[in-house]
């Protein structure tokens, strides 16, 4: 039996508004947690976490977008197209580290876990969670084949 993925963000679980099943491993995907951060979680891959260097670009960018008028999610959101965090996150996921996490958490899903995987942005801004949910949902099917 397959269990299944899926992702919420840190806000969600804190008001318990996050729509999870019961048996759900909270899985937190966060480079560098807080300790809120960690108390809300099972466990913290932080390799999973975007590197430093794509965060810093990101973060710089968001800035200068944010001082040039643009709202928080609109920055945020016009600044993961900007610096191509989508396919600089992909290719973090295939260095060592990254990709050994990814098959683990593939390997639970496809033993009949349910994971949850969970970082701090809420539903409206553009998160590395659902990339990484798509990656591990896809070796998953991949293997049942």
């Amino acid at each position: 039996m397959t269990g299944i993925v899926t992702e919420t963000y840190a806000a969600a679980l804190r008001h318990d508004i996050a729509d999870l099943p019961g048996d759900a491993a909270l899985v937190g995907v966060v480079r560098r947690p807080t300790g809120w951060f960690s108390a809300l979680v099972d466990e913290n891959r932080p390799e999973l976490g975007p590197p430093e260097s794509l965060l810093s670009a990101t973060k710089e960018r968001e800035e200068d977008l944010r001082r040039q008028g643009l709202c928080d999610e609109e920055a945020h959101n016009a600044a993961w197209a900007e610096v191509d965090f989508e396919t600089r996150y992909r290719e973090h996921l295939a260095s060592e580290a990254p990709e050994r996490a990814v098959a683990d958490l593939a390997d639970r899903v496809a033993a009949g876990e349910t994971v949850a995987l969970v970082c701090v942005e809420g539903d409206a801004k553009r998160c590395h969670r659902r990339i990484l949910d798509g990656v591990i949902s896809g070796r998953v099917a991949g293997a049942s084949e």
